[in-house]
């Protein structure tokens, strides 16, 4: 067992010796081992840089061996072996209070059931005692197999393990607790480490163990070579754990893990040679088929000169110095390019990267000129930049008839309805494919159209015309109505007169897209039937209101008309063919008379009747309320053509006693409910003459007799 320690944050030494508990795998105790320590080493200051700084006073890391044997019987499920040990730095970035948490190491040797015999993987490097920051890691966590099983890797979490209270197993009493962490002791620490299963350390959010340190690009491990790779980004320690699981037969035998610790530091002037990948530079290529001609890009830093080697076999002049160089092949293929940055310096670094070439793929297709919807046809030749030796597709989308085609030319492809199209042409080359989009025009053809709309009626008749005529492009129209006037409105009113039957025809003309000039609606039955002749006079037409009867009498002679109709203005109305109408109010009233003939067809006439109003005023001098002979018991005046009236009562004593706006009320003779004494009162009247349009007001005593 190789456990290792922080020599400058870690403040126990490493256990001597080291308690190890075996169990089996009904987690019984089958034994347990007292390891010494059998040497103590330090390990020397490796980093992801030769040239970063010295790890002096930065990093630093204890390497302790502990060996021991003993002969365990195979058996159904086999044994684990099992050492804990309380606690980690209290700096450790990724972890909840991770000075109070210990770590767990395990191994499970697998039992009879699985294998005969095997033997753990054994990682063949040390980690990196720290790395710097925003450097990529690129540290190779490969492990060997002594029986040749398959190695599969992955980031996998690390265990916790005993706490401040208890930081060794040990017998009783109990350690006095890890660096004054432990808050109260318990009266004996565990004699044996615990069985499994054992818990995760846990994560500071939004760290995991697949994400186990700030990096960007995230850290990550390649499941097949062991590699590990990603850019740290943030300083400070970080708890890692990778796993190596073996496979025989495709069957899991075991896994084994290593728990390590992270120091990132600032490194600020290690050298990268960094090479952006190779990505298609060609607009909807997916593969790597841009050419023969590749411009590279230098993603490296720190680095002041430059060489590069494409990896071209068949030239010796396949280099450069420029920063980001372009570099034409001869030949498709595949080449390893070679970035050194610093070349020939004691500080340089190296990188390389694969790159595909293959002749450009990008193919084309002139979209055709666009085309009236009746009798579309469509022909289709790919284009572009290809060798020819892979395979063609079309897509016309399923409005169009073929629908897809996988020749170079297509003919003949027509499309079942107007609208704009995307047509795909994509080509398949050299494990690349490559697709270009033009989109083409079936234009809807002209047609002219005249909407239902009333066409019979009478003279004259006005029709407004709903134009329902369609195409793919504004419109022109022109209106020939059959009585010689013409329209260019879309949506015209026309009106018909004298009594007939009418046309009228729609020509429409586009200029645009689908051209025509010719497209023609026509309606020919557009009926004007006759209206009736109205006509009659009134006696008198001027008169005052009190003579307001007037005779109205028909003067048409038009032997179509079936009824008549008159209405007076004042509300009233008569179907009488001379009727007589008295008016109740003074005013003007246009009289209209309205004929019906035999066809329903109407005319109308109308005659001013004036009714002048006439002023009359007079009011008694006494009256006799409340006796019961019904006679004379109300005091009011008598008036006639007034507007804007009033009628007051006053006592002796200048108190209203009474009002009224109303022509028709009188005064009863009381008071508040209650009959007023034999006297004499004011009355005063106010009104507007409607005859002479002035105001008036009259004041004069009235008795009550008994």
């Amino acid at each position: 067992m190789k456990v290792y320690r922080d020599c400058i944050n870690g403040i126990p030494p490493l256990d001597n010796p080291a308690f190890i508990t075996i169990y089996d795998a009904s987690n019984n105790v089958i034994t347990t081992l007292n390891l010494p320590l059998l040497s103590s080493t330090s390990v020397p200051p490796s980093n992801n840089s030769p040239c970063a700084p010295s790890s002096s006073g930065v990093a630093c890391a204890e390497e302790g061996i502990y060996e021991g044997m003993v002969n365990l019987p195979p058996i159904v499920g086999g044994y684990y072996i099992v050492y804990q040990r309380c606690c980690r730095n209290s700096t450790i970035l990724n972890l909840i209070n991770p000075g109070s948490i210990g770590t767990t190491y395990f191994e499970h040797i697998p039992g009879s059931e699985v294998v005969a015999n095997n033997s753990s993987p054994r990682f063949s490097n040390r980690p990196p005692i720290y790395i710097c920051a925003n450097i990529p890691i690129s540290f190779n966590h490969i492990a060997t197999d002594p029986d040749g099983d398959s190695l599969v890797y992955s980031l996998c979490t690390p265990f916790n393990g005993l706490d401040p209270c208890c930081a060794i197993i040990t017998s009783p009493p109990p350690a006095a607790g890890f660096g004054g962490a432990c808050v109260s002791p318990p009266p004996a620490c565990p004699s044996v480490a615990p069985p499994p299963p054992y818990l995760s350390v846990p994560f500071l959010p939004p760290y995991s163990s697949s994400y186990p340190l700030s990096s960007s690009p995230a850290i990550n491990i390649n499941n097949t070579t062991g590699f590990l790779n990603g850019v740290p980004n943030m300083l400070g320690q970080w708890v890692v754990g990778v796993c190596v699981s073996e496979y025989r037969a495709g069957a899991l035998i075991g896994t084994h893990h290593r728990d390590f610790q992270f120091n990132v530091i600032n490194c600020p002037a290690v050298v990268v040679a960094d090479i952006v990948s190779q990505v298609s530079t060609t607009p909807g290529v997916s593969g790597f088929c841009d050419g023969f001609t590749i411009s590279y890009a230098n993603n490296s830093y720190n680095g002041t000169t430059y060489l590069w080697d494409f990896g071209d076999p068949l030239v010796t002049t396949d280099t450069s110095t420029a920063f980001n160089p372009t570099y034409t092949f001869n030949n498709q293929g595949t080449y390893t390019v070679t970035l050194i940055a610093n070349p020939g310096s004691a500080c340089s670094d190296t990188t390389t990267e694969v790159f595909i070439i293959n002749p450009l793929l990008s193919p084309n297709f002139l979209s055709p000129t666009s085309q009236c919807f009746t009798g579309n046809s469509f022909d289709f030749i790919g284009g572009g930049a290809f060798q020819g030796s892979g395979t063609f597709s079309w897509n016309f989308g399923s409005n169009a008839t073929p629908s897809s085609a996988t020749t170079l030319t297509v003919n003949n492809v027509t499309f079942n309805t107007p609208g704009t199209y995307s047509v795909n042409f994509t080509v398949s080359e050299n494990g690349c494919i490559a697709s270009t989009t033009n989109t083409l025009n079936v234009y809807q053809n002209p047609q002219a159209g005249i909407g239902v709309f009333i066409a019979n009626g009478c003279d004259p008749l006005t029709i407004s015309f709903p134009n329902t005529s369609t195409a793919s492009s504004s419109m022109n129209f022109t209106w020939l109505f059959s009585d010689g006037t013409t329209s260019t409105l879309q949506n015209p009113t026309h009106t018909f007169s004298p009594s007939g039957v009418y046309s009228v025809s729609l020509t429409l003309i586009t200029t645009q897209n689908c051209i025509d000039t010719s497209q023609v609606s026509s309606v020919n039955s557009i009926t004007v039937s006759p209206s009736p002749i109205a006509g009659f006079i009134a006696t008198p037409t001027v008169t005052s209101i009190f003579n307001p009867d007037i005779a109205f009498t028909n003067t048409t002679s038009d032997p179509s008309i079936v009824s008549w109709y008159y209405n007076f203005a004042d509300g009233n109305s008569s179907t009488l063919i001379n009727p007589n109408h008295t008016y109740s109010n003074w005013g003007d009233f246009n009289v209209i008379q309205t004929v019906t003939n035999n066809l329903g067809c109407k005319n109308s006439v109308s005659l001013l009747i004036r009714i002048n109003p006439e002023f009359r005023f007079w009011i008694p001098n006494s009256f006799t309320p409340g006796n019961t002979d019904g006679l004379n018991d109300l005091f009011k005046p008598k008036v006639i053509g007034v507007s804007e009236y009033s009628f007051l009562i006053y006592n002796r004593w200048g108190q209203q006693i009474y009002k009224t706006n109303d022509t028709e009320a009188g005064w009863d003779g009381t008071f508040k409910g209650k009959e007023c004494s034999i006297d004499v009162y004011v009355w005063k009247c106010e009104f507007k003459n409607l005859e002479t349009s002035q105001k008036e007001s009259h004041v004069g005593h009235v008795t009550i007799l008994k």
